[in-house]
């Protein structure tokens, strides 16, 4: 019996309420979050008999103390001794970012290290044979800022004779060259959502198409990933959020030299300063 009783009384629990329509969906929960850690410290006798590796560290935290956030440096790794290469590696790890750059010659893989700024890089050949080992601090490793375009700008459409179902994919096209055609170093970054329009997906593969695609691609990792890749077209990206389900939550395009969610920040540098200048304080 639903509702209320002679005594006055309401009853309770499955089937005495009305039906209030389907039952709620919620979003699921995130299961995973990429962490890291420092994997070891050194004790002071490990570090003495490593001096390369010293001497490598306390370069790495003069170019952080120096904030080289643009440029950057490089300290190559040709020629370390076994101990010294096992102790960096044992003490860096690996961060958050990752970067793949293939170019037809050579291809070159960059891994952050736990010190925020800080980078593994590593560079082969056409056949994969090693050509250079090194570690690397600035905001994004140089061959994202140097080699990711080629300077062309031009984008090529008609309009008038677009695919079946592409419907906004030239509007978007136009906006794009209109921006290049403006643009000047230094500029501020435009985004276009394409999260937010009405797109079809034959809309994003012809504006795909139109763009091409660049040698440089990021996975930045964390709560979810963000994957960033160069198109042909200087200096455009796309940008793309997943959560941690690998559900797309954000796409984008953004015209700028390089993304500010793939870069290290000021801040960044001075805190894997702090953190490297006091892993070398407790083992001197």
């Amino acid at each position: 019996m639903n509702g209320p009783r002679p005594d006055g009384l309401r009853l309770v629990g499955p089937g005495s309420q009305p039906d209030e329509g389907p039952e709620l969906e919620y979003l699921e929960m995130p299961q995973g979050m990429f962490t890291h850690e420092l994997v070891h410290r050194p004790e002071p006798e490990e570090l003495a008999a490593a001096p390369q590796a010293r001497r490598i560290l306390e370069t790495v935290l003069a170019a952080l103390e120096a904030g080289a956030h643009t440029e950057g440096r490089c300290m190559s790794l040709e020629g370390l001794e076994n101990a010294d290469h096992a102790l960096l590696h044992g003490l860096l790890g690996e961060g958050e970012v990752a970067v793949n750059f293939e170019a037809p010659d050579r291809r070159l893989q960059a891994q952050e290290t736990i010190l925020t700024g800080v980078w593994w890089v590593r560079e082969v050949d056409a056949r994969g044979r090693p050509l250079h080992e090194a570690l690397e601090v600035g905001a994004v490793p140089r061959c994202v800022r140097r080699e990711s375009f080629s300077g062309d700008r031009r984008i090529s459409f008609d309009p008038d004779a677009a695919p079946p179902g592409v419907q906004n994919g030239p509007a978007l096209l136009a906006e794009i060259a209109e921006h290049l055609a403006a643009r000047r170093a230094g500029d501020p970054v435009h985004v276009i959502n394409l999260t937010l329009l009405p797109v079809t997906a034959e809309d994003l593969a012809y504006v795909g198409e139109r763009l091409g695609v660049g040698p440089t691609t990021l996975l930045s990792r964390g709560y979810g990933n963000c994957r960033i890749g160069a198109t042909a077209k200087e200096p455009v990206w796309w940008v793309k959020y997943f959560n941690s389900q690998e559900k797309l939550i954000l796409n984008t395009i953004e015209i700028v030299e390089v993304p500010a969610v793939a870069q290290a920040a000021r801040e960044d540098f001075e805190d894997s300063a702090r953190r490297l200048a006091e892993i070398l304080e407790l083992t001197r």
